[in-house]
């Protein structure tokens, strides 16, 4: 595996904690439009981008992007077959393509960003790239028009994942494949606990300050639904150490990873403070005087069908039971 960032570090166990009251509440509340519930707002999302990557010390921000994009990359590796043309949703800075090399089987890359300085800034790379931007929930291609289909990273800020992923299909060639990472329901559950432990004391109730993430059997359900073939999830977990919960909050912001939900509320000052001395007594090391945040990744490999593909034996084709084979032979 290849290894962008020294001081992550993964973990083996998971730590569970449910938020159940918190989403519920959040998507009773939500808009709807056209039958899809919109939670996150897309332009406070692309504003959130747009001030990230014109920061002149942004730079700094990126290391868990390229720490993802290069075990999206891992995987795209291990996919032993060529891939014409690549289509790399959310693409950031461009991440994925700066960790490509010639010999991970993609020939061309086209990279599409909500955010349009996203595009222009993204960093050089290897194999020829091209860029344009446009929103990831409308795609402007063609049907059977992409070999591979990457996303890394952006798929929490997506509204209609259903959708969504109805659309890398139809715009995959036929056993195309589609590869991905994303944050699981997991990611920062530090931050969420501490955020509503605070709020509840100090405001009497509590309201989303943290994206609600996904699980990986839903995730599993939404590519199945979408007619993917061959569907495999595989579980990852990064832990990054700050100095305090405030440090965390500025990288985050400098990420792009602020607060896009429709419903955001704002956080006094007192529950700020309050919120960082929870997360430093429930979550914080007091020897070594850091804070633990918690980044759960879920990758996903999915096919488009085709008949070349492997099939399922029908119900009844293998025999049952230990002393079948001698039966058959008797």
């Amino acid at each position: 595996m290849r290894s962008c960032l020294g001081n992550l570090f993964k973990l083996g166990a998971r730590v569970h904690l449910s938020f159940n009251y918190a989403q519920k509440r959040l998507l009773q509340n939500r808009a709807i439009d056209g039958g899809v519930r919109n939670i996150f707002d897309r332009k406070v999302k692309q504003m959130q981008k747009q001030r990230a990557v014109l920061s002149p010390d942004g730079h700094i921000f990126e290391y868990l992007k390229e720490e993802v994009a290069c075990s999206v990359v891992d995987r795209i590796a291990d996919v032993k077959r060529s891939f014409p043309l690549a289509l790399d949703l959310g693409c950031g800075k461009g991440f994925l393509a700066k960790s490509l090399a010639q010999e991970d089987g993609v020939s061309m890359m086209l990279q599409g960003d909500l955010c349009k300085e996203n595009v222009t800034k993204a960093y050089p790379s290897l194999i020829p790239c091209d860029g344009l931007s446009f929103d990831e929930e409308n795609l402007p291609f063609r049907d059977n028009t992409f070999d591979l289909v990457l996303t890394s990273l952006s798929l929490h800020w997506v509204n209609d994942l259903q959708g969504y992923f109805s659309e890398v299909l139809r715009i995959l060639k036929p056993d195309g494949c589609f590869i991905g990472a994303m944050f699981g329901s997991d990611t920062l559950f530090e931050l969420r606990c501490s955020l509503q432990l605070a709020e509840t004391e100090r405001e009497g109730g509590i309201a989303p300050h943290v994206s609600p993430m996904m699980q990986g059997h839903q995730l599993a359900n939404l590519l199945s639904s979408a007619k993917f073939n061959l569907v495999t999830l595989d579980f990852d977990q990064l832990v990054v150490n700050y100095p305090s919960m405030f440090e965390l909050m500025e990288d985050l912001q400098g990420m792009g990873e602020s607060n896009a939900l429709l419903s955001r509320k704002m956080l006094h000052r007192d529950t700020i403070i309050a919120a960082s001395a929870i997360y430093q007594a429930m979550y914080g090391d007091t020897m070594e005087n850091f804070i633990p945040a918690t980044f759960q990744l879920l990758h996903m490999i999915g096919w488009k069908p085709h008949e070349t593909q492997q099939k399922p034996l029908e119900r009844g084709a293998v025999p049952k039971g230990f002393n079948a084979k001698e039966k058959s032979q008797n």
